[in-house]
């Protein structure tokens, strides 16, 4: 039975203690932090003090661990690994999830993952959006969604409800939201698994069309880009195929290894690399 997080009048003890820098006291304050699942973000909206930058910087480094704990913990690989996921998406979803709030920093306040993407389709429906088409451009042509070009590799990005909330990502990241909001809505959004770049397809009139997601939700006739020589035939048949649930965490996954390697982030890489191994 896990033990239950300290009351509020406690937290508020604790953050008085976070500039003690006796070893001792610090160790005991993120012991009890801990508890917490690595996320007090909603406790802390309430507090009336703002906090410092190096306030921050320390609640951070120490609600990580839980969060790694609970992630391990919570992490329910399907039975045959990501083939299973097939068009499993609902536990797909949930996996997205578990993602979310684990990259989360446990502090900034904002919407759980299904409530961002639920928020999103609701939004996308009272303005009209009817077509896979028209929620391409209520995402991608204004300022809704952009692509994230000034930090390109932050982990952040494999985060649907950071990047939700703050209106950028990758290209896989920006492709999971188009996706994931097109379902809510009952909208033909198919993946494209393509080599270095995630696009998405839908069909207009019966044609198929290829979106580039980071791009501001540019349109490719599929036909057109199947014509050009650049084109090996492996990358003709990748852009042809849809990518499943199961494909596409696993691309996901990498990224966020290569993203974690990148910004030096060693015991989360080792986590992100334990989880791949589950889906193999």
């Amino acid at each position: 039975m896990n033990a239950a997080p300290p009351p509020p009048e406690e937290l508020d003890a604790l953050l008085r203690l976070l500039d003690d820098e006796t070893p001792v006291i610090r160790e005991r304050v993120a012991e009890r932090l801990a508890l917490c699942g690595g996320d007090i973000s909603e406790w802390l909206a309430t507090r009336p003090r703002s906090l410092a930058k190096h306030e921050k910087e320390l609640l951070v480094e120490m609600l990580s661990p839980p969060r790694r704990e609970v992630l391990a913990r919570e992490w329910i690989a399907p039975t045959g690994g990501a083939a299973a996921l097939q068009e499993d998406w609902e536990s797909f979803e949930a996996l997205l999830r578990n993602l979310s709030d684990f990259l989360h920093d446990g502090i900034s306040l904002r919407q759980p993952l299904s409530d961002a993407l639920d928020l999103l389709a609701e939004e996308a429906g009272d303005d009209g959006v009817t077509t896979a088409n028209e929620l391409r451009v209520f995402l991608f042509n204004g300022i809704r969604l952009t692509g994230n070009q000034e930090a390109y590799y932050d982990p952040r990005n494999s985060d649907l409800a950071w990047a939700i909330a703050e209106g950028r990502s990758n290209p896989l990241g920006l492709c999971l939201i188009f996706m994931l909001v097109g379902r809510r809505l009952n909208l033909d959004v198919e993946g494209v698994n393509f080599p270095g770049h995630f696009m998405c397809r839908i069909f207009e009139d019966g044609y198929p069309l290829i979106i580039d997601c980071y791009d501001h939700g540019r349109l490719h006739l599929q036909d057109t880009l199947l014509e050009s020589p650049e084109l090996d035939r492996a990358r003709r048949n990748l852009l042809r195929l849809s990518a499943d649930p199961g494909t596409i965490l696993v691309r996901l996954l990498n990224n966020l290894v290569q993203s974690l390697e990148h910004t030096g982030r060693t015991q989360d890489t080792s986590l992100i690399k334990e989880l791949l191994a589950t889906l193999q």
